[in-house]
């Protein structure tokens, strides 16, 4: 109880837990991001819905937007209309199924995209700069088979 008491806390039980580290690297990086998007009238979410719908060739749906970011629905839903607002992304209703509307980029939502793309990597870049480039790509890799949805996710 003295550390805490005298305000200098022994964070040895939290550096332990895996789950802690992976939410403060996540708050490190979002931080990061949504500096580097602040120029780009973006944060860290929307940024995520335009990309994906940037590089989705037939556009996506919201319903894969949730599901991808893990995101309620409802949310997907306002990032959309505030993208849609700033002319960055349209609805459109799917060829295949014409109640299904599909998010697709603007012409300006593609030049925004490519813009902030560089600004996040820089931001990122910074706060990943003490790791070498072998141990940035094995934590790609450990992080993508945690993340639902990611290569190999559910093994083990």
């Amino acid at each position: 109880m003295e550390g805490v008491m005298d305000g200098s806390a022994d964070a040895t039980a939290l550096t332990d837990d895996v789950g802690f580290l992976l939410s403060r690297a996540s708050g490190v990086l979002a931080r990061a991001g949504n500096a580097a998007l602040t120029s780009h009238g973006l944060r860290v979410r929307s940024y995520s819905v335009l990309l994906l719908a940037c590089d989705s060739a037939e556009g996506v749906t919201q319903r894969e937007l949730a599901d991808v970011l893990g995101l309620d629905p409802s949310q997907v839903v306002l990032l959309v209309d505030d993208l849609a607002a700033a002319g960055l992304v349209e609805r459109r209703p799917s060829t295949a199924d014409r109640r299904t509307k599909l998010v697709l980029p603007t012409d300006r939502g593609r030049v925004l995209r490519h813009a902030a793309a560089a600004d996040v990597d820089a931001g990122h870049a910074r706060q990943l700069d003490d790791l070498s480039p072998g141990e940035l790509q094995l934590l790609r890799e450990l992080l993508t088979r945690l993340v639902p949805g990611g290569r190999g996710a559910g093994r083990g």
